[in-house]
């Protein structure tokens, strides 16, 4: 058959499911008005939301609905393409929680990456958001350059240019240190700390994630590193997670936008009070900016555990692998190598339900601690 002909026929279906859906789903919306009693007018308006509706309502049951319950049923055979599925029970999960090592190494390091990454993206996403705050010059200009990486940080063709950006041979960021460094002689010796600190945490993550510390023990023999050691960055298994760090980082300008905002929300005579008290900077910001803004601290924090436990992008274009030696081996990537390249759909299926459960379980400890560190304004009233 023609391609295009063919293509043709298929939009021409396409559209024709829409609208048949849609009068299904509306005629049954507007049956079940009927039937509890409701007057002409409002069926016709029944009729009409659904109808309007009813494309997305559709879409979500064919496309997210049927998907998710397909997966909870894989989760549960042995399912390898082109094989049809046969039903294993909890094989799947028993295998992922005791004796598949890939899988813990891809969890401890997914946890790594949100317990150091995600606090550091906090941090400088509310440094600048106090920052623009101020309402200097250029200001709109600044949320934009400060924005850009958010549309940027996954880009495939991004990742590939941090790749060159992160060389440690002649990369753009070590090659700038070196210029830093060469104008203020003084900052070399704490280039030199930093990286002996990096290199040591990572090492003994790495000890306690494998149970063998040979990799520690010959970090701390060689010593505090000489003038002329620079971060390997991705071509190192200490320094591929400070890497993914480093981008996330980079990216944070979404949690910028949020604090900018909540900031925005704090009243300014709460200020006026503290000046009249003699309150100074530090003491303004720690008993009223910081509470004041709590809920966006709490959002930020939320959708941040989610969003670094599912890191993917940049493990699959960073490095290869998901390494060196597995370091940024992380769940979904682990996912997408044992579903995609090995056709393990069952067990892939399980490994997504285990993330989700692991996802749920952490929000749901935010959500219980909230109470204790989140102050909403309207709750005083």
């Amino acid at each position: 058959m023609n391609p295009k002909l063919y293509t043709l026929l298929w939009a021409i279906a396409t559209v024709a499911f829409i609208i048949l859906s849609s009068l299904a789903v509306a005629s049954v919306a507007k049956l079940v008005a009927r039937w509890r009693g409701k007057n002409r007018l409002y069926q016709s308006r029944t009729f009409a939301g659904y109808f309007f509706a009813s494309p997305w309502i559709v879409g979500y049951i064919i496309f997210v609905i049927g998907p998710t319950l397909a997966s909870l049923y894989w989760s549960f055979t042995r399912f390898k393409l082109p094989a049809p599925p046969v039903w294993v029970g909890l094989q799947n999960y028993i295998q992922l929680l005791t004796t598949d090592d890939q899988f813990r190494v891809s969890i401890l390091n997914s946890l790594y990456v949100t317990l150091f990454g995600l606090p550091l993206q906090l941090a400088t996403a509310l440094v600048l958001a106090l920052l623009l705050y101020r309402r200097l010059p250029g200001e709109q200009v600044f949320r934009m350059i400060y924005y850009l990486p958010v549309m940027l940080a996954a880009n495939s063709a991004m990742l590939i240019t941090w790749r060159l950006v992160l060389n440690p041979n002649n990369g753009i960021l070590n090659t700038l240190i070196r210029m830093i460094e060469g104008v203020f002689p003084f900052l070399v010796p704490v280039r030199q700390g930093v990286v002996w600190f990096t290199e040591i945490t990572n090492a003994a993550f790495l000890g306690l994630q494998r149970g063998d510390f040979n990799l520690l023990h010959q970090t701390l023999a060689r010593g505090l590193p000489g003038p002329e050691v620079m971060p390997l960055w991705h071509q190192s298994q200490l320094w591929s997670k400070p890497a993914i760090i480093l981008i996330g980082v980079w990216s944070c300008g979404t949690m910028m936008m949020i604090y900018l905002a909540a900031l925005s929300s704090v009243p300014p005579h709460l200020y006026e009070a503290a000046l009249v008290d003699g309150a100074n900077g530090w003491q303004r910001f720690w008993r009223i900016t910081f509470p004041m803004i709590s809920p966006a601290t709490f959002y930020n924090l939320v959708v941040g555990i989610i969003a670094t436990l599912q890191i993917f992008e940049q493990s699959y274009v960073l490095t290869d692998n998901g390494g060196p030696a597995q370091s940024t081996y992380f769940v979904a990537y682990y996912l997408w190598r044992s579903t995609f390249r090995f056709n393990k759909i069952g067990y892939g299926a399980a490994m997504s339900w285990i993330l989700l459960v692991l996802i749920l379980i952490l929000t749901l400890i935010q959500f219980r601690l909230a109470n204790k560190w989140v102050y909403y304004e309207y709750e005083e009233a």
